[in-house]
C-alpha cells in the first residue's frame, strides 16, 4: 500500500485491485480499514516479525487488509504465506484493535486507519522467507528485541497482550510431526 524509499530509490509495493479504486475515488483521504496480523511464535516464545519496505523499514508481524467477502482466517493465512512464504495454523484470536495508534500515512500521502484482528499462530509448513516487495527482511524475536525495534505506533500496543497469549496457551499446542 503505498510507495517507500530504499536504497535510493522509489519502490512502489502493490495494493489490492480493491483498494486501488477506492484511491483513485477518494485520494489519499482517510480510510477505515479492516486489517489481520499474524503473531507467530516458535516453541521458544520468540516471536516472528517482518521489516516492511513500504514503512520506512518498520518491523511487524506479517499481515494487511481483509479483501471484500474474505474471511479474517483466510486473510490472515494468505497475508502470511504472501509475505513470508509460511503455512500457519491459527491458535486463537489474541484480540481485535484499533483507535488514534492504529492510523498510518504512507510515503505517497495514502491515510488509513486499520481496526486490526489479531491472531496467535504457528508456522506448519513453508519456508520463512520475506517475499522482497512488501518485506525486506525477517527474524525471531524475544519480548525485549521485539520492543527494541522501530515499529508502528501501534506495536506496543499490542506486544504485551501477544506475549501473554503465547505464555497462556503454549502448553495446549501438539507439536507437528
Amino acid at each position: 500500500m503505498g510507495s517507500s524509499r530504499r536504497s535510493g530509490r522509489r519502490r512502489f509495493v502493490p495494493i489490492s485491485e480493491y483498494l486501488a479504486g477506492l484511491r483513485s475515488q477518494v485520494g489519499t483521504a482517510l480510510l477505515l480499514l479492516p486489517s489481520v496480523n499474524a503473531f507467530i511464535f516458535d516453541e521458544q516464545g520468540r516471536l516472528l516479525l517482518a521489516r516492511h519496505s513500504e514503512q520506512d523499514d518498520v518491523w511487524s508481524a506479517p499481515g494487511g487488509i481483509v479483501e471484500p467477502d474474505e474471511a479474517p482466517l483466510d486473510a490472515v493465512v494468505r497475508e502470511t504465506r504472501e509475505e513470508v512464504g509460511l503455512d500457519v495454523t491459527v491458535r486463537g484470536l489474541i484480540g481485535a484493535y484499533g483507535g488514534p495508534r492504529f492510523r498510518t500515512t504512507y510515503p505517497n500521502g495514502d491515510r488509513v486507519a486499520h481496526v486490526i484482528t489479531i491472531y496467535g499462530c504457528t508456522a506448519e509448513g513453508g519456508t520463512a522467507v520475506p517475499d522482497g516487495v512488501e518485506i525486506s527482511e525477517i527474524r525471531w524475536v524475544t519480548e525485549p528485541e521485539a520492543a527494541a525495534l522501530a515499529s508502528p505506533s501501534w506495536l506496543p500496543v499490542v506486544l504485551p497482550d501477544c506475549f501473554a497469549w503465547w505464555r497462556a496457551t503454549r502448553e495446549t499446542w501438539t507439536p507437528v510431526a
